[in-house]
């Protein structure tokens, strides 16, 4: 496994787009949980104004979320409220608060390559269909002694673009 090199002051080694194979776009959602969705729908829906999209329930993810938007078109940002079916299983999608931030990647395959083979420790799971029908992974909030490299205790959700979001964020 290649470790990312670093700089005496501790930056990446620099590569380029290009060299890494994939580009991040931009911030594609945040996910955001409680106890009860209801309450975060207080703040979100009624006090702040953003439309419900959909909603999606898991029992594999233990989840139930209300998929809301902020903005329009490519632009549009996901701001899933989320509650779990069951507060003692796991995952808790309620825990932390500020579950995951998804980041929107031109190619998502080629990021996952490049990231692993850079000490990027990954989520169980792979590359699977995420709530919203665009592929997604996870990285892993923490690093191992083989991956190293991870969210520093932060989920992030990388999200595969359509190529609408890569024309107009691209």
């Amino acid at each position: 496994m290649n470790k990312p090199a670093t700089s005496a002051a501790g930056s990446s080694s620099g590569a380029t787009p290009g060299e890494r194979g994939f580009r991040i776009l931009g911030i594609q959602q945040i996910a955001l949980g409680g106890l009860d969705k209801r309450r975060l729908r207080t703040l979100w829906v009624d006090v702040l104004g953003l439309k419900i999209k959909s909603s999606f329930v898991s029992e594999r993810e233990n989840v139930d979320e209300d998929i809301c938007a902020l903005g329009n078109g490519p632009h549009e940002i996901e701001v899933d409220l989320m509650q779990p079916l069951d507060a003692e299983r796991k995952p808790a999608v309620h825990l932390p608060p500020l579950n995951h931030v998804g980041l929107w990647v031109d190619d998502l395959r080629s990021a996952v390559a490049w990231m692993s083979a850079n000490g990027v420790r990954f989520a169980p799971g792979g590359i699977r269909a995420g709530a919203s029908g665009h592929d997604i992974c996870f990285i892993h909030p923490r690093g191992n002694d083989e991956f190293p490299v991870s969210g520093e205790g932060v989920l992030i959700e990388l999200v595969q673009a359509p190529p609408e979001v890569v024309a107009a964020l691209g």
